[in-house]
Parts: structure tokens; C-alpha cells; sequence
């Protein structure tokens, strides 16, 4: 029986290994974005080999949605529920949290709609659509009770998954959320920023994505020593698939009135926070601590940005986890 164990386990990386270098050979023959291409197709490995595993999920005849989630799900092992934000796919927000992550939970990490493979035809781009259609695809995998991490956009999605099911979601942890922004605080930040938020959510140029970087770090930005070919193959990668459709998500966020009733939700929260974060002051997290009260808590993360998870993951992991775990 072990040694049947052993040869599947040799099989499996065998097999990823020769469709990883398949891959690569093919982009490097073309050339068609092949630096980018290759280093997302790293990423893929890397999450194969954390345990996790592509699944795509049909919700009806017009949308689907994608995970990486755990192989063998273990019920000694409380499950938690990984979502990303604008800057990219979860290959690339999250390399620093899934190793360490997957050793102590059920990990199920969705692409957002229009973000990496999830697509759906619908018209609609709110925050409770995304939350919905999130719902209803861990109930397919049938994943009842989970916690949930997630960072800036995912936060807006994150509030609203916990509000529509209290019974499913246990615990929320969200990290650099303005979800009580109000609508003074979203001009002042808008004239701060001198442009409109889709146009460096959803970068264009080389500099477009330098300045999101900027504006998502505290400390010095890397981008400015990469050259602009290898930046526009990330935008093509990231950005470019879905341009349109998340130009429209931006959009709904930026122009939609604030949420004068946000409902506080029940669950016990964690608040985490850069202290230097110029995308959501930090004004922000003391006023959702505020609202949410005795159940919340906030952490501030030193020297970091709206990226903390990117700037500090190792701190990120362990609040992350002596909050989810039991």
C-alpha cells in the first residue's frame, strides 16, 4: 500500500513537471510573453506542490469560477478561504502565505470574476455579486464552514460573504479594506491621487503599473529597476484578459454612494493594516474597528503599505494564523 502511495505521489510530480516544462518550451519557442508566461507557470508549480490544485467550477450556464484548493481536505484542519485584490491573480498576491498556510489549513483560493479563469457573462460588477457567486461555489466543493482572509478589493467581497451567511462564515480577517469609506474621504483620497482609480487599478503602461506599486508600497519600489518590455508583458498577462470588465468593477466601487448602513457583521474580525498605506488611510481601519466594536480587532502592521501581505508576510502568516486556528 505505501509503495502505491509512494509511485501515485512520483506520478503526480512527474507528470506536473513535464506539462510545466511543455509549457515553458512552447512560450520560449514563441516568444509571446514568454518571460512573464513563464514565471506565472512557476507560480502554478509552486501551488502544486503547497497541495493545491486547479478546479474549475460551473454556477450555471453563464459563469464560472476557479480555485486552488487543498487535494486531500483534512477535517482536523479548520478551512479558510484566501481572496485576492486588484494586483493580479492569487498565483502572485499570495506566493508568500500558501506554503506556510497549507500546513495549517483547508486552503480555497479564488480567482475573482474576470481574474485569472473565473468568467461569467452576467452584467452585473457589485461586491455582492462576486460574493454570491463565491457562496455558491464553496457550497459546490462542498466547503459549509470556513473562515475568510482577503485583502483590499477581496475585503469589499469578504464583508459581504459574511453578511449574507453568518451560519458559513466563522471567522473574517481583512487586511488594507476601505469598506467604510465615505464619500468625502473618497474625493479627498481621489484629488490626492490626481487620476481615476480604474486607470491604475487596471494599468495600460509600464508607468501605470510603477505608480500602482507606489502607491501599494511604503518602501522603495522595485519596479522602477525593471525594465518596461517585462512590465508590459505582466500588464498583457494581468490586465489585458477582461480589461473591460474590470475597468467596470473599478468603476462601480469608485462611483457607487458609501454605505451609510453597512450592517456590522457578527463574526469575530481581525482588522490588519500598513501603517503607511496611501491607498486606504489608516483613519480608515480605527472607523471600521469603531463600527464592528467588541467583536473586532486591529492589528497595525509597522512599516508597511497597503501591500502589508506583500511587505510583511511573515508577520501577516502568524496573525493569520493564531486567529483562524482553533
Amino acid at each position: 500500500m505505501e509503495s502505491k502511495k509512494l509511485w501515485q505521489l512520483i506520478s503526480f510530480y512527474l507528470s506536473t513537471t513535464l506539462a510545466l516544462l511543455r509549457r515553458i518550451v512552447l512560450h520560449i519557442l514563441t516568444f509571446n510573453h514568454s518571460i512573464i508566461i513563464v514565471i506565472d507557470s512557476i507560480l502554478s508549480l509552486y501551488f502544486r506542490s503547497c497541495h493545491l490544485s486547479p478546479i474549475a467550477v460551473d454556477l450555471d450556464g453563464q459563469t464560472t469560477l476557479h480555485f486552488w484548493a487543498t487535494d486531500h481536505r483534512r477535517f482536523d484542519r479548520p478551512t479558510l478561504v484566501m481572496v485576492h485584490g486588484y494586483g493580479g491573480n492569487p498565483l502572485w498576491q499570495f506566493v508568500f502565505q500558501v506554503a506556510p498556510l497549507s500546513r495549517r489549513f483547508n486552503l480555497f483560493i479564488p480567482d475573482l470574476l474576470f481574474f485569472g479563469r473565473s468568467y461569467s457573462k452576467s452584467p452585473v460588477r457589485s461586491d455582492s455579486f462576486q460574493a454570491e457567486c463565491l457562496l455558491d461555489g464553496l457550497g459546490k466543493l462542498g466547503v459549509d464552514r470556513f473562515s475568510v482572509y482577503a485583502i483590499s478589493y477581496g475585503g469589499f467581497v469578504a464583508y459581504r460573504m459574511a453578511e449574507m451567511r453568518p451560519d458559513s462564515v466563522e471567522r473574517v480577517a481583512i487586511v488594507s479594506s476601505g469598506v467604510l469609506y465615505s464619500e468625502e474621504q473618497r474625493a479627498a483620497q481621489l484629488r490626492e491621487i490626481g487620476r481615476h482609480p480604474s486607470e491604475i487599478l487596471v494599468p495600460k503602461k509600464p508607468d501605470d503599473l510603477r505608480l500602482l506599486v507606489k502607491l501599494s508600497m511604503c518602501r522603495e519600489n522595485a519596479l522602477n529597476w525593471v525594465p518596461d518590455f517585462l512590465l508590459q508583458q505582466f500588464i498583457a498577462l494581468m490586465y489585458d484578459h477582461c480589461r473591460k470588465e474590470k475597468t467596470e468593477l473599478a468603476n462601480f466601487l469608485v462611483d457607487k454612494k458609501a454605505d451609510t448602513n453597512l450592517p456590522v457583521i457578527s463574526q469575530e474580525t481581525m482588522i490588519i493594516w500598513g501603517d503607511h498605506d496611501k491607498v486606504f488611510p489608516l483613519q480608515l481601519a480605527y472607523k471600521l474597528q469603531r463600527h464592528l466594536g467588541s467583536r473586532s480587532r486591529l492589528e497595525i502592521i509597522k512599516n508597511a503599505g497597503h501591500a502589508a501581505n506583500m511587505e510583511s508576510p511573515d508577520e501577516i502568516n502568524k496573525l493569520i494564523t493564531s486567529f483562524v486556528s482553533p
